[in-house]
């Protein structure tokens, strides 16, 4: 809102950032507000007044600014005298953060910052990059939108296909952060998988005739709706083969099933659509035993050919072990045992120990489940594996 009234994002979020602190300090002293929202968007935008006085060239629309912002801060503003803090601006600053100024990686990491509302550090870890370094590319980020001057709305029709790309690759990034956290205690971040459910709708609203923007949408309802059955009464990882498929969410499945049949015959058929065909199948079966691996590993392998990279094959690999044994699935994880490929990462040595461990090879498993337990930074992960591997051990 305070972008769109005064047209500067980057001065906009250290005044939200201000706002948000001042809450801090005095709501545990003076108690909640009767519109806490409302109370956030005055201070924000008194802070941005304040910095509009100290700029000559501002004054009119300082001006203007200030004679229509209520005395009480805690009195909720009139619909027509808070530039219209019920809309939602979420996709507009989605595209603002994906703008052609900045490179992709600059752009996934301010969105993240922006609209995922990930911390710093959350980023960084998902980039493999120092917080520090993170930080400094954020802030370059934020100083080129500055400089460009581009202004606070959605893009022209005719820009949309170019910039639509990287968006829906932003949205996937943040539903997977939130469906597997990178780091910390918790397995996953449901509100923020269910945030980039919601952007994914608008998205899908803005551009119905994009498959890809469908396909996305439907990816994350097939997936999201086995959130519930992801974690145990304390917290613990249950493995899709050992979830209660009674908790999964029923209205989801049908949904994205839906959305996704009705896609994939319109084409062309991209990356997205095929994943959420591949979550289809898994979620249409009524049972583990009953999941229809063939069709995966064919998803899979044209998945290969339109975006071949090192986890759709280790994916290729679990659905081929599946079909034909685990020991054609390790011959296949070998060939990503490469510094290139997925050499010394968490999910190669998790993948390999699965598959280790239907072919007997218990030894090898242990071995496979302690490395991969090192190398995981969600806890929640981490202990899973270091279960997995006590179990072997024991036995």
């Amino acid at each position: 809102m305070l972008t769109r009234r005064y047209g500067d994002f980057y001065a906009a979020e250290d005044a939200v950032q201000e706002a948000l602190l001042a809450a801090a300090v005095q709501w545990p002293e003076q108690g909640l507000p009767h519109h806490p929202r409302a109370w956030l968007v005055q201070v924000a935008a008194r802070r941005m007044t304040e910095q509009v006085r100290s700029e000559t060239a501002r004054r009119r629309r300082e001006e203007t600014v200030a004679a229509r912002e209520p005395d009480d801060r805690r009195t909720a503003p009139a619909a027509d005298e808070d530039g219209g803090a019920d809309r939602d601006d979420s996709l507009t600053v989605l595209f603002l953060c994906c703008h052609p100024v900045l490179s992709p990686a600059a752009a996934v990491a301010l969105t993240l910052r922006s609209v995922g509302g990930l911390t710093t550090a959350e980023i960084a870890r998902a980039f493999m990059v120092p917080e520090a370094t993170m930080g400094q590319r954020i802030s370059r980020a934020k100083q080129r939108i500055k400089a460009s001057g581009v202004p606070f709305s959605m893009p022209a029709a005719e820009e949309l296909p170019h910039r639509l790309d990287l968006v829906l690759h932003v949205l996937y990034l943040v539903f997977n952060e939130g469906y597997a956290v990178s780091g910390g205690p918790d397995l996953q971040r449901t509100d923020l998988s269910r945030e980039a459910i919601r952007l994914a709708r608008s998205l899908h609203r803005a551009v119905p005739d994009s498959s890809e923007a469908a396909g996305l949408l439907a990816l994350m309802l097939l997936t999201h709706a086995r959130s519930a059955a992801r974690t145990g009464p304390d917290g613990e990882l249950v493995p899709l083969a050992e979830q209660d498929r009674g908790r999964w969410d029923a209205a989801a499945v049908a949904e994205g099933t839906a959305l996704i049949t009705a896609t994939l015959p319109r084409g062309p058929v991209g990356p997205y659509q095929l994943q959420a065909a591949i979550a289809a199948v898994h979620d249409e079966a009524a049972t583990a035993e009953e999941t229809d691996w063939p069709q995966i590993l064919a998803l899979y392998g044209v998945l290969e050919r339109l975006a071949d990279n090192p986890v759709v094959r280790l994916n290729r690999a679990v659905a081929a072990a599946m079909v034909h044994g685990p020991r054609t699935g390790l011959d296949l994880l070998a060939r990503l045992d490469t510094p290139d490929a997925l050499a010394g990462h968490q999910r190669l040595y998790a993948a390999r120990a699965h598959l280790e461990e239907m072919a007997g090879d218990r030894q090898a498993a242990l071995a496979d489940y302690r490395a991969a337990a090192e190398r995981a930074t969600n806890l929640s992960e981490r202990h899973y594996l270091t279960l997995r591997a006590a179990r072997l051990s024991a036995d």
